[in-house]
């Protein structure tokens, strides 16, 4: 009878404490899924040891001290012997034995070492062109800012805000690329900033996040009416991913990340992902599951039922890690490994990898981009893949050249003596030619100027104060017209004509009620308001005939913008 009753206490605290330890680890119940084989083993593993505990410490106590009594001179090490274990003791442990043999049996079938060619087939990857590329003519769409510059731009923000700032932070890998109403933005929601701070303010939940401009280089804080409850860096049954699970059982999901709608309402999607290649390899994306953090309600989709507004199902590193295995084992494993005929993969740092990518928002879609060069580690692209984050769709695109890291590189020197940072450039082509795009940043991480560098040339480098003046020069520079030197110092635009289409100025009678001239990089500017306070300026050498008129004077004038022109 003692037997059976140490038999059931081993068993009812074995599952108790495999409950508690399912509840932090929160596997899925699924086979393909490696973390639920490791649940199972350390549920026999503890069954072993729980059963076996009273057993060890019996056996070696009978060891030690049978027969020779506690005075006994010749004292011998104690033995413990398999056989003396319990029958239930023996059957977990070989069962965690074999759990253990068929994971690695599995996970072998499962490798790339036997199936190269069907991890090859994972991502569709299309033959893309030069056109498919942004051109200048769209730089509004260009998301120039790396991750490091919006976290700085959302930490001041966020600083700020007395309410918040003692209570909350942004935490580092929280920011999304996203496109809403066809503009670039980086999104990321406040975090709890301990456990404490949770319990402080858990009723209340996440009371915003903040929107980052990666154009214009603005953060601005939104503040929701009601707080988000359901996050990742809440605790227990608020946590975000524990939320999904216990829903979910089943599902295996990649880790959720923060978006948000066009009417500006938080999300937290989690791509939903099936194994496809032997028990536990060839990831593939097959959906999505929604959550709203306010309510806790969540869907899952098909990937074809997606709603629209969702920017990124495909992660930038899924993408990658999906076009190396395209790009090195169409020939087999060891073709990838020994010859590498025809291997290439996406660009990385030589220092250190790089999760950031170039991101172009085109339509209502963010695409991002990355180099491709050879797996040699060589500092040239051979091209570059442009992948559609919501959709998966992948065009490589051949143009020979510098790769990314070299055009930063080459940015930085062009302005070694300011100390400036490059970031991770985007991609657009000026007159049908390649070419790098990023701006360049102080030690702050303040963006200071921008920079323009030509892909298959990269010592053909523009930079200036301002995006436009950058790529005036950078095209002044491919035409002759400016040298190099004059590309990158802002008074070469004294020795360049502006050109001013003047179709686009509108005839107009204004009252002056004040004049001023400013210098600005070696030129000189006049500046004017008129009597509803609206500010307009032009070069004076374009507008000398204003040294006729007077504060007080109403004259016409041919208004674009805050340019002016003498009316004809």
């Amino acid at each position: 009878m003692k037997k059976y009753l140490s038999h059931i206490i081993s068993a009812i605290i074995t599952l108790v404490l495999s409950i508690i330890m399912y509840y932090i680890f929160i596997p899925p119940i699924n086979l393909t899924s490696g973390d639920f084989w490791f649940f199972i083993i350390m549920v026999f593993i503890i069954a072993t040891v729980v059963s076996g505990f009273g057993q060890f410490v019996q056996i070696f106590a009978r060891a030690t001290y049978s027969s020779r009594g506690f005075k006994s001179k010749k004292k011998k090490p104690a033995k413990v012997n398999y056989k003396d274990l319990g029958t239930f003791t023996k059957v977990s442990s070989l069962i965690a034995l074999g759990i253990v043999a068929l994971m690695i049996i599995f996970s072998f079938f499962s490798s790339k070492l036997i199936n190269a060619k069907a991890y090859s087939k994972i991502l569709q990857v299309e033959e893309g062109e030069i056109s498919d590329l942004p051109s200048v003519s769209n730089t509004s769409a260009i998301a120039l800012m790396d991750t490091d510059s919006a976290k700085k731009l959302g930490d001041r923000e966020i600083g700020t805000l007395s309410s918040v700032v003692s209570q909350y932070d942004i935490e580092d890998d929280s920011y999304t690329q996203l496109n809403v109403h066809t503009s670039p933005v980086k999104v990321a929601p406040l975090s709890y900033a301990s456990f404490f701070k949770w319990i402080n303010n858990k009723n209340n939940g996440i009371p915003g996040y903040v929107v980052v401009d990666p154009v214009t280089m603005d953060a601005n804080y939104t503040e929701l009416s009601e707080g988000m409850i359901y996050v990742p860096s809440a605790f227990f049954s608020e946590d975000l991913e524990r939320h999904i699970r216990m829903k979910y059982l089943t599902t295996i999901f990649d880790t959720p990340h923060f978006e948000v709608d066009e009417e500006g309402n938080p999300w937290y999607v989690a791509p939903v992902i099936k194994k496809t290649i032997g028990l536990f390899g060839g990831k593939k994306v097959t959906g999505a599951i929604l959550v709203n953090p306010i309510t806790g309600e969540m869907t899952k989709y098909k990937l074809s039922d997606v709603p629209s507004w969702v920017d990124v199902v495909y992660g930038g590193n899924y993408i990658a890690e999906q076009y190396n295995n395209y790009a090195q084992l169409q020939k087999g494993f060891l073709n990838s490994v020994i010859g590498q005929n025809g291997c290439r993969k996406v660009t990385e740092d030589s220092e250190e990898s790089t999760s950031d990518y170039g991101y172009i928002a085109i339509g209502d879609d963010i695409y991002i981009y990355t180099g491709v060069t050879s797996v040699n580690g060589d500092s040239s692209n051979i091209g570059f893949i442009i992948a559609n984050e919501r959709t998966g769709q992948t065009k490589f695109i051949e143009a020979s050249g510098a790769d990314e890291f070299s055009a930063m590189n080459a940015a930085e020197g062009e302005v070694q003596e300011k100390g400036y940072e490059a970031s991770f450039p985007s991609l657009i082509t000026i007159d049908d030619i390649p070419t790098y795009i990023m701006v360049l940043k102080d030690k702050s991480g303040l963006v200071k100027m921008y920079a323009c560098v030509n892909v298959s040339q990269y010592n053909i480098v523009a930079t200036a104060t301002t995006q436009e003046k950058c790529i005036e020069n950078y095209k002044n520079l491919l035409s002759g017209n400016i040298s190099l030197d004059e590309a990158n110092n802002d008074s070469s635009e004294a020795t360049t004509s502006e050109t001013i289409d003047e179709s686009l100025y509108t005839e107009t009678e204004i009252t002056i009620t004040k004049m001023q001239t400013i210098d600005n990089n070696g030129n000189t500017y006049l500046y004017i308001v008129d009597q509803n306070n609206n500010i307009y300026n032009a070069k004076y050498t374009d507008v000398l005939d204003m040294l006729l008129v007077n504060v007080g004077d109403t004259v016409k004038l041919r208004i674009y913008e805050d340019k002016f022109l003498m009316a004809e």
